[in-house]
């Protein structure tokens, strides 16, 4: 007996056995009929909570955001650069307006390069604009197959911290994408680069590192995947069936690495490369020293599980950073757009306690479908978050 059914006899029964002749059914409604064919990616509810909403247009404190790409190389291929040469994605007077208007001290230029390009983009941003910038360098991924590329890849470490270069960084070109002559993927412990991670140790090179995704890009793209609208609207970002290892098989390579290398400084971003699975990524912290955390295009993640995240920072709280992943006008991800809207949700999340809010500044949330919850965190944390820990490394001073 459904629901209906029960109710009209209830009814009945309380009327003594008579019932109201039933109305006519009135014709569909314009809108039902909308909504009948209303696609998936059209769809965009607005939610019917009636809660606080906090505007947060500048951090409590000052920010340094060590995870930015303001260029990348002119010519790449699945990531590998082929250029020294940098394609620059912003003027620098609207990078300078955003860090003004937000209270951003800071923005780190990950993707600095290397050779030319990476002392191109230290005279842009560095030099130009002291104490506004970082660069980082990379790899010479290109170079990997030469002899002797240890030993020279060491060597460049040297002579990019002469050229200005305040870190490394390693995309997911290492493990996901770098290939032998033979076809079969690097792994990310590969003895090669033992030289060079020992190589930043020595410098006093903190490394970022991105080497894996997450973990629902490694399943399906069917109806079970939470992540399906983003994988379908970009299947090449799928590590599904097509011989790549598995999120965990990446993770554990990695952690070797860091297991070989102790002194050297490991920013493993986009919390871990692991932010669904924060015991996982609590376990590594533990086992690892010298193993930090950003915050990048992880906010999604962390929004919609705020009491064990609210925990993970009470923990980690001197070893969390502050990132974003941005791109200037999206150029890279489209998701993401570099502005005032990025920051304020980024700084929403970490200092109200406001709920049930959009992690990203979109009609329709890239990553999947829920919305996220804030931290609200105390003063200490957040100044440590914000500013502090990301300038211990750097080896700039404190607040």
């Amino acid at each position: 007996m459904n629901r209906r059914t029960l109710l009209t006899q209830t009814t009945a029964a309380f009327l003594g056995g008579q019932v109201a002749p039933r109305a006519p059914a009135a014709a569909a409604e314009p809108a039902a009929t909308e909504a009948a064919g209303l696609a998936l990616k059209d769809f965009q509810p607005k939610s019917m909570l009636h809660v606080s909403e906090t505007r947060v247009p500048r951090a409590r404190f000052p920010v340094i955001d060590i995870h930015t790409h303001l260029c990348f190389a002119a010519r790449q291929e699945r990531g590998v650069p082929l250029s020294e040469e940098r394609t620059y994605l912003a003027p620098t007077s609207e990078l300078l307006e955003v860090m003004d208007h937000s209270n951003i001290q800071l923005l780190v230029n990950v993707t600095g390069g290397m050779g030319r390009g990476l002392r191109d983009s230290v005279q842009r941003y560095d030099r130009t604009h002291p104490g506004r910038f970082v660069s980082f360098t990379e790899p010479w991924w290109s170079r990997a197959e030469e002899p002797g590329y240890a030993q020279f890849q060491a060597d460049e470490l040297a002579r990019a911290k002469r050229d200005g270069a305040r870190g490394l960084k390693v995309l997911k070109v290492l493990g996901l994408y770098l290939r032998d002559p033979a076809g079969s993927l690097i792994p990310v412990d590969d003895r090669r680069f033992d030289p060079m991670w020992e190589a930043c140790a020595g410098l006093n090179l903190p490394v970022t590192i991105h080497v894996s995704d997450p973990e629902a890009f490694y399943l399906p793209i069917d109806r079970f995947n939470e992540r399906y609208e983003e994988l379908n609207n970009h299947p090449d970002w799928s590590f599904h069936g097509k011989g790549f290892p598995s999120n965990a098989e990446v993770l554990a390579a990695r952690n070797r690495m860091f297991a070989r290398h102790p002194k050297t400084q490991f920013i493993a971003l986009h919390v871990g490369n692991d932010a669904e699975n924060l015991a996982s990524v609590s376990e590594c912290l533990d086992k690892f020293p010298n193993m930090h955390v950003d915050l990048g295009a992880r906010i999604g993640e962390l929004g919609r599980q705020p009491r064990t995240a609210r925990r993970f920072f009470d923990r980690y709280q001197d070893r969390i950073l502050f990132g974003t992943d941005a791109t200037p006008h999206g150029i890279a991800y489209p998701q993401q757009l570099f502005g005032n809207a990025l920051y304020e949700i980024y700084y929403r999340f970490l200092e109200t306690e406001d709920e049930y809010f959009d992690y990203a500044p979109a009609a329709v949330p890239p990553q999947g479908r829920w919305r996220i919850y804030g931290l609200g965190l105390p003063d200490g944390i957040l100044r440590k978050v914000y500013h502090d820990n990301a300038a211990r490394l750097l080896g700039l001073p404190a607040l």
